[in-house]
């Protein structure tokens, strides 16, 4: 009997010491009251100068930085590269949202049946930072530490999983 006490007694510490993103993914899903589109999110996802969140509908996905620190305007001739770990390769891609200075930058995907290459490489491949190139030609940068590269990559393939569901 008190070896079944002993086993209980230790169950929630094992429980408890699970990293919940390995557990499944936490995406919020959420309908639109007027046009009954269902719209998937990962939330903000904290990182070194910034954060991001990932939302996709029926149409599209966008990967939406906001980036912190003085220089913040974007237009749509601001780039953003991105630096893979461990290879060459950088992806650059240009600002796929409106003018602002309030340091957001958009990276938009059409959502078809078939994955971008580049949009599989995004959420399948750890990446070192990202490089935004603001309106006045000054770079900044937001670093991604390995936790947050594990995280970043465990999302967007969640999301990219899901949003394959919403395409009609």
């Amino acid at each position: 009997m008190k070896y079944i006490l002993t086993v209980l007694f230790f169950v929630p510490v094992f429980l408890s010491a699970q990293d919940p993103i390995t557990i499944g993914c936490k995406l919020t899903r959420e309908t639109d009251p007027f046009t009954k589109e269902i719209k998937i999110s990962t939330g903000f996802i904290p990182l070194d100068g910034g954060s991001v969140t990932i939302d996709a509908n029926s149409g599209e996905i966008d990967f939406l930085f906001s980036v912190d620190g003085p220089e913040r305007c974007f237009d749509n001739n601001s780039v953003a590269t991105v630096f893979f770990e461990g290879t060459k390769f950088k992806l650059t891609t240009r600002n796929g949202g409106t003018m602002n200075c309030e340091g957001l930058f958009h990276f938009i995907f059409r959502n078809t049946a078939s994955t971008p290459s580049l949009l599989t490489k995004l959420a399948t491949q750890k990446i070192n930072h990202f490089s935004f190139t603001c309106t006045s030609k000054k770079d900044v940068t937001v670093i991604l530490s390995p936790a947050d590269q594990q995280l970043f990559m465990t999302l967007a393939s969640c999301l990219l999983n899901e949003a394959r569901t919403l395409i009609k």
